[in-house]
């Protein structure tokens, strides 16, 4: 019995540190490389350049208040939000036919993102705000 909570407690470990790595690289990505976010940022939602930046910024914060056990729950939360926003752009990368700027991916991936990838990051992040 005490193994299993021994394993209990690594296995959150792990998935905490992958999450803050996760989140964290990719707030920081949305900087390096904006260009790989705002073709998929439709315009009527404003400035892309602004949102992808926000975005960015969200992400790190997320990624920091992971880290710390008092802000985990409301971190958790917020990457569902978050993620839930994001949906948007996933759904506009259908519509753009599966290409944007110079970036054409199978139409497969973008619905297995959507259908799986998504809701999977959005369970990760539920169990994070309740660990």
């Amino acid at each position: 019995m005490q193994d299993n909570k021994f394993l209990k407690h690594i296995w959150k470990k792990i998935s905490i540190g992958l999450f803050v790595v996760f989140y964290g690289f990719a707030g920081v990505y949305h900087f390096i490389s904006p260009e790989t976010y705002l073709p998929v940022i439709p315009d009527w939602l404003g400035d892309p350049k602004m949102i992808n930046i926000l975005a960015g910024m969200a992400e790190i914060i997320i990624a920091t208040l992971v880290i710390i056990p008092d802000t985990r729950k409301q971190a958790g939360y917020l990457a569902i939000a978050m993620l839930l926003a994001f949906t948007i752009s996933h759904i506009y990368f259908i519509q753009l036919g599966h290409c944007a700027a110079d970036v054409c991916l199978d139409p497969w991936i973008g619905w297995v993102r959507l259908v799986v990838i998504h809701p999977l990051l959005i369970y990760w992040a539920y169990r994070i705000s309740n660990s």
